[in-house]
């Protein structure tokens, strides 16, 4: 097997911060709301690539947020109908995932092959958008942790032997943030 640049045992990739992200986040965003509507009352970008400077996967995490779970057989037509589907197995309490069929979902005609990107709907008093949207913001105010935080994704990238070890060794790092935003609500 050819490899090119560095290999990790993980096969996760941390890139530099890519300027386009946000932009890339409000196209998809456009094309959602004009798929959904009324039925979502509005839509995150979260997880690293959110955040300015921060190193990252090449993977926007986006949360569809939605005022109550009676909408939610609505919204999950409404998001077939663009090419995505409803990922049970990868869904739990506060969090419905979903897939893309193609690299040019969301369709809207233009055939566009979009950036990778993971799409959950969250209810809006979900505690995971609550530690979504407290770690990203938390971290866009205190730009010494988004170096931390780069480093020990790179490191982990590097050492962990798939991704579930890296995501569990960054496990103590987010929960170290989420303490201090606990610690301090006013942030």
């Amino acid at each position: 097997m050819r490899t090119e640049g560095k290999s990790s045992p993980s096969g996760i990739e941390i890139v530099e911060y890519d300027e386009q992200w946000p932009e890339i986040f409000i196209s998809l965003k456009q094309v959602v709301e004009s798929t959904l509507g009324d039925l979502m009352i509005g839509i995150e970008h979260v997880g690293s690539t959110s955040i300015n400077g921060l190193g990252a996967k090449p993977i926007l995490d986006i949360d569809v947020v939605i005022e109550d779970y009676s909408f939610l057989p609505n919204v999950i037509e409404g998001l077939s109908r663009i090419g995505y589907f409803h990922q049970e197995n990868w869904s739990y309490k506060g969090r419905e995932a979903f897939g893309r069929k193609d690299t040019t979902v969301p369709w809207d005609g233009r055939n566009i092959i979009w950036m990778e990107h993971h799409l959950y709907v969250c209810h809006k008093d979900s505690e995971e958008l609550a530690r979504h949207l407290a770690l990203r913001d938390y971290l866009r105010k205190n730009p010494e942790y988004v170096v931390e935080y780069e480093q020990l994704k790179k490191c982990l990238s590097q050492t962990a032997k798939d991704r579930a070890s890296y995501t569990l060794g960054k496990t103590d790092f987010i929960n170290k943030i989420l303490e201090k935003v606990n610690e301090s609500p006013c942030e």
